[in-house]
């Protein structure tokens, strides 16, 4: 009964520390308020255990992570063209998402979940064409 009683109480916490959970939803367009090419928010703070949903407003767009943009321990992922992905933020820390078809036009964007540990490695990734000066725009908002 002891462990019965012990594993409710386990999944009870994690339903209480995920109920919190927001998920926040992320457009992939060819235009908007920015210019063209964008992900729209482009800068989105969130806690760890929140949601990023992707969605495909105009087709030939996807979602993926850079390469030395994330936070320790956290795993990368690969939209593939066209569909929506969602994922789940779970460590602390600066994301680096790009549209792997447009990154050289500056579509960007970055997601800052709790403290921004990893920052100053994040914004030291070489970034080609529009991106690099999309994501100093970006970096300049973390001390707004």
């Amino acid at each position: 009964m002891r462990k019965h009683a012990a594993a409710l109480a386990v999944l009870a916490a994690f339903a209480i520390g995920t109920a919190d959970a927001a998920e926040h939803e992320v457009k992939m367009l060819n235009k908007g308020e920015k210019g063209a090419m964008v992900f729209e928010p482009d800068f989105l703070k969130v806690e760890p255990g929140d949601t990023v949903k992707f969605v495909v407003v105009d087709k030939g767009h996807n979602a993926e992570s850079i390469k030395g943009m994330l936070p320790d321990g956290a795993a990368g992922f690969k939209g593939k063209i066209n569909e929506e992905i969602v994922y789940t933020i779970e460590q602390e820390g600066v994301y680096g998402i790009k549209c792997t078809p447009h990154y050289a036009m500056g579509m960007v964007m970055l997601v800052v979940a709790g403290e921004p540990a990893n920052a100053e490695a994040a914004a030291a990734v070489r970034q080609p064409g529009k991106a690099k000066q999309v994501f100093a725009d970006l970096f300049a908002q973390l001390g707004e």
